[in-house]
């Protein structure tokens, strides 16, 4: 978690210039926010920022950012909510990060629902 937390890219500049373009997780313990954006072809841009002090979190979102690179927004959008489980992430991380975690990608898939008009 730690290497993916060092590795999560910094907010492109129409994203840190422009904090009001970004989601925000309320349900999430930490400060965090994140952005998508689609491509004609339906690739996925995405863009996340957690404060440098909460490792977990953004260990985290430098997991999400790395495994779903380059994909689409129907396979974001099949992505099992719980997919972190099958990481064993369950043993190292508490319950409650674990609920933000969880709705870091519930807010992710609301947003590409909202942009695609793909159903729920």
């Amino acid at each position: 978690m730690l290497d993916f937390s060092k590795r999560l890219p910094p907010l492109p500049a129409s994203y840190a210039e422009h904090r009001d373009r970004l989601q925000p997780v309320p349900e999430c313990q930490t400060p965090f926010y994140l952005a998508a954006e689609v491509d004609e072809a339906g690739n996925v841009a995405l863009f996340f920022d957690a404060p440098p002090e909460s490792p977990t979190v953004r260990g985290f979102a430098g997991i999400l950012a790395a495994g779903l690179a380059g994909t689409t927004a129907e396979e974001i959008l099949a992505v099992p909510i719980d997919f972190y489980l099958g990481m064993g992430l369950e043993e190292v991380v508490t319950p409650l990060r674990l609920r933000g975690m969880g709705a870091i990608l519930a807010r992710l898939k609301s947003v590409l629902r909202s942009m695609t008009g793909a159903a729920a």
